[in-house]
């Protein structure tokens, strides 16, 4: 989060990172001498291997390690893991405390495996290849290994105009530019999300689709790099990794054939299941950083319902903080008690409450400010390069510390403060956390020598500029009222951790490593350093979050939602994708952010602020905004301080747009739920672009504009500025409106035209049985007693299925649980399930799309429905049986 002023900074510090970024001729890297194998044991199931330098050291950026190691291991059919490091000196490797690995199948061997490894051993490559065709899908032939104290360098082949996707957190098309393109891994505050820079997150896994399959490579490494891919050096395309330190860990996954989502749920093996999160978190969410005191905040509770916009969670940004201080309020803006009300009234009308923590911590040593004192007595903050002091930044509330969360008591600290001033009885009883900052983003300026200085040159913490409310003024129409592990250390004594000779392509300030962020060099109470370790910082604080959060209310799911992710943080969390603008190419760039997170990187739980955080949003674009984030998993309405208030009550087109698309979310719910609930049983994604279930259609390989949100409804929204057409592109299938449920036969681009303001088109993919709520509600626990109906949604062949699954919402462990298929063929819709959790609500009726005619008769387990309960629409070609059945058993519909 920045102001509005820190714009000018960010720009001049991209210009900064595109002079200081490395830039070196390929050529001379590949006339490096590489490595030769020597020692080979191949015993099947794995490969070792000593690899010695093969010729002159070229040390492009240091010294050329004379001997490494290699180890592959065959872990299972669809993965296989190749590691090359330093057999002598320490190196670096991401902690399995974060990232824990996956056991391998001891049976799995090349002789079973989809993918197979091969190597030639002097110049020593390696390739990966599929098993069945033998097509390469990874090769270093012709581009020797460098492996250097800070710099490790591999380079594949890609086919020409290669489909790649992922390499995230990035605001660029999903699928990649193949031509002079870098993504760089470091994360920092990205005010404006602006396109072609690293972000907040890390996550170095891509996905390549040909027409002849999908695989994904990973490589399990937290240090900064840049990822080349690049065709203009005349011999073909190619992808190539410039890592700053750790070791080479890669993860190479067979995925499919024939079915892209296969990857998607071997990726899950690796970086772990998504995170099932509270049924009510799918609700609207509303915040804004600038509401000014205790009763903005309650006049927009007041003003949504007033609006009968379903508002389900409120959120305060650090408005509300005491001098911009985490586990505070300001007692003049935001006093407690009134606070305490606001939480009160939430939870009386079923509604949630939501506030932001912070990762910095004010450096106020002798002034009562318990959060600091008691950190320091545990001794818990990140220390500087001496190991003693803890190391200094410049943030919201001034001079601050750092938490360590490789320190075995940060856990305890952070538990400990989010259970004192989150408590449901003196506190603010939160449902839900939010984490920011956490890069950790600094403002202070590199060099950070005097952080004091900074502090008071930047105004930090800024002074209010209203005047404190009436702290007795009546709200929601009442009355006034008054231990250090020991781990063998990494040794950096050698290396120049805050400006190696590689320097990537950093757009964070000057574009040093530690400008507006921690000090690379400052060390953690196991021995490591930020120069390894930054790009988990956030993932971690994820971690110890979540934990704070599930030890105030043991066995209840958790929703924590935070900026900086690495590798396998939706194991725990969700996150928005951070400050965007108020514009249309950030609307449109949201959907390859949501479709990173949730089809790619297993972060599912994930929305861009809607209507854009900075600048003034339109009328037109919040409308049209507030239709799109309907389909995001988080959908959160938010901005910032110095831009207008964009509540969707605030203009009619939006409150109606707003209005329109809730009921489209509300109805799809339970969907929704089914798909996270899919997601953590096999990661199966809950967010797929189109080419994911059309693989064989080029047409759908470069789609960004248009998703499926669960496996079968299609969103396709309108993209350009006050237009009210858009170009749809159907796949070959039947798709189906899904207000009235008529049929388009797929196979071309259609131009959707008179799409007004408060319209989204949506389709129902052929195949489908969809579970709906009959209607829409104001919150979800209403939602929760609405009856369901059925809307059977035929492929081209005939034949449609669905599923359904129902707990109680909130609990980690459930007690009883339900779960339904459906399946339609030959005009008989089976039901069939187990219905452990009481539904308590009917099946209102059923949906039958594409009918030709009225049938003979429609049997209800057999028996003859009478013609009161049947209607046959001839222009659209549904028929409607009402049933009015308890949902408490399978049942069959019989048309015939």
């Amino acid at each position: 989060m920045y102001a509005l002023a820190a714009l000018k900074v960010a720009l001049l510090g991209q210009l900064a990172a595109l002079v200081s970024a490395t830039v070196t001729d390929p050529k001379v890297l590949d006339a490096c001498p590489g490595y030769r194998a020597k020692n080979v044991i191949d015993l099947g199931h794995t490969l070792s291997a000593d690899l010695v330098l093969d010729g002159k050291a070229c040390n492009v950026f240091g010294p050329d390690i004379e001997k490494l190691k290699l180890q592959v291991t065959y872990e299972t059919k669809d993965r296989i893991h190749v590691k090359i490091t330093d057999p002598v000196d320490k190196r670096y490797e991401v902690p399995e405390s974060v990232l824990p690995r996956p056991k391998a199948d001891l049976l799995s061997g090349p002789l079973t495996s989809e993918i197979r490894f091969n190597y030639t051993t002097s110049p020593f490559a390696f390739s990966i290849y599929r098993s069945s065709t033998h097509e390469v899908l990874f090769s270093t032939a012709s581009h020797p290994i460098i492996f250097e104290p800070q710099y490790l360098r591999v380079k594949t082949d890609l086919p020409a105009n290669a489909n790649v996707y992922g390499l995230g957190e990035h605001t660029g098309t999903f699928r990649l530019p193949t031509h002079n393109y870098t993504r760089t891994f470091w994360s920092r505050d990205a005010y404006g999300v602006p396109q072609g820079n690293n972000l907040y997150g890390n996550h170095p896994i891509y996905f390549e689709h040909r027409t002849t399959g999908t695989h994904g490579v990973f490589l399990a490494n937290s240090n900064g790099m840049d990822i080349k891919i690049d065709d203009s050096e005349g011999t073909g395309t190619t992808l190539e990794y410039n890592v700053i330190g750790g070791i080479l860990d890669f993860y190479f996954l067979a995925g499919s054939e024939s079915d892209p989502t296969e990857v998607v749920r071997q990726y899950a093996d690796v970086v772990g299941l998504p995170a099932e999160v509270p049924y009510w978190s799918f609700g609207l969410h509303q915040c804004r950083f600038g509401y000014q005191n205790y009763i903005d905040v309650s006049e927009v509770i007041t003003n949504y319902s007033a609006a009968g916009i379903p508002l389900e969670t409120m959120w305060t940004d650090i408005d509300y903080m005491y001098k911009r201080r985490i586990f505070t309020v300001d007692p003049d803006y935001f006093p407690l008690d009134r606070m305490r009300e606001i939480v009160d009234y939430l939870h009386s009308h079923d509604q949630m409450f939501v506030l932001m923590t912070d990762p910095a911590i004010a450096y106020l040593p002798d002034e009562g400010y318990g959060p600091f004192d008691r950190g320091t007595a545990a001794d818990v903050w990140l220390k500087a390069a001496n190991g003693s002091s803890p190391f200094l930044g410049a943030v919201w509330p001034g001079v601050t510390v750092f938490p360590d969360w490789f320190n075995a008591k940060t856990q305890e600290f952070w538990t400990n403060e989010f259970k004192l001033f989150y408590d449901p009885n003196t506190g603010l009883d939160i449902d839900g956390a939010w984490i920011d900052m956490n890069e950790p983003s600094s403002f202070c300026n590199y060099p950070c020598t005097d952080p004091f200085e900074q502090a008071k040159q930047q105004d930090l913490p800024p002074a209010r500029t209203s005047s404190p409310p009436d702290p007795d003024a009546p709200i929601f129409g009442q009355e006034s009222i008054s231990a250090k592990r020991h781990v063998k250390r990494v040794d950096h004594s050698g290396d120049d951790v805050q400006t190696p000779p590689y320097a990537i392509a950093n757009f964070a300030g000057n574009g040093a490593l530690s400008d507006k962020t921690a000090y690379t060099d400052a060390v953690h109470a196991n021995g490591l350093i930020e120069y390894d370790t930054h790009n988990l910082y956030g993932t971690m604080m994820s971690t110890a979050t979540h934990d704070a959060m599930l030890a105030r209310r043991p066995g209840l799911r958790t929703l924590v939602i935070t900026r900086s992710t690495f590798a396998g943080a939706g194991t725990r969390v969700g996150k928005w994708l951070g400050d965007n603008f108020s514009e249309w190419s950030h609307y449109k760039q949201s959907i390859s952010g949501i479709l990173g997170m949730a089809g790619i990187y297993h972060v599912p739980m994930v929305g861009a602020d809607i209507c854009g955080y900075a600048e003034n949003t339109t009328e037109t674009l919040c409308a049209r905004w507030a239709m799109l984030g309907a389909f995001y998993p988080f959908m959160r309405n938010h901005n910032a301080d110095t831009s207008i208030s964009q509540e969707f009550y605030r203009w009619p087109t939006t409150t109606q747009a707003a209005k329109n698309a809730l009921d489209i979310r509300y109805r799809l719910m339970d969907y929704l739920y089914t798909s996270f609930h899919q997601a953590k049983l096999d990661g199966t994604p809950v967010l797929s672009p189109l080419w994911y279930q059309f693989p064989k259609d080029a047409d759908t390989f470069a789609i960004d504009t248009q998703f499926l949100f669960g496996p079968s409804i299609l969103v396709s929204p309108v993209i350009e500025e006050n237009s009210t057409s858009v170009d749809v592109y159907y796949p070959n299938e039947l798709f189906y409106d899904f207000h009235t449920l008529a049929a388009t036969q797929g196979g071309s681009t259609t131009t959707l035209t008179n799409v007004n303001f408060t319209t989204i088109p949506v389709s129902i993919k052929g195949g489908a049985v969809l579970p709906l709520r009959a209607n829409s509600a104001m919150t979800t626990t209403e939602l929760r007693k609405t009856d369901f109906e059925l809307v059977v949604a035929p492929s081209s062949k005939g034949t449609a299925s669905g599923a359904l699954y129902l707990d109680d919402g909130v609990s980690i462990t459930q007690k009883h649980t339900t779960t339904v298929n459906f399946a339609y063929k030959g005009g008989k819709l089976t039901v069939k399930g187990s219905f452990g959790y009481p539904t308590g609500v009917d099946v209102s009726r059923v949906r039958f799309a594409n009918t030709k005619s009225t049938p003979k008769t429609v049997k209800l387990n057999g028996k003859v429905v009478t013609p009161d309960k049947i209607a046959f629409d001839s222009a659209t070609g549904v028929l409607d049986v009402t049933l009015g059945i308890p949902f408490k058993s399978s049942f069959t519909v019989e048309l015939d």
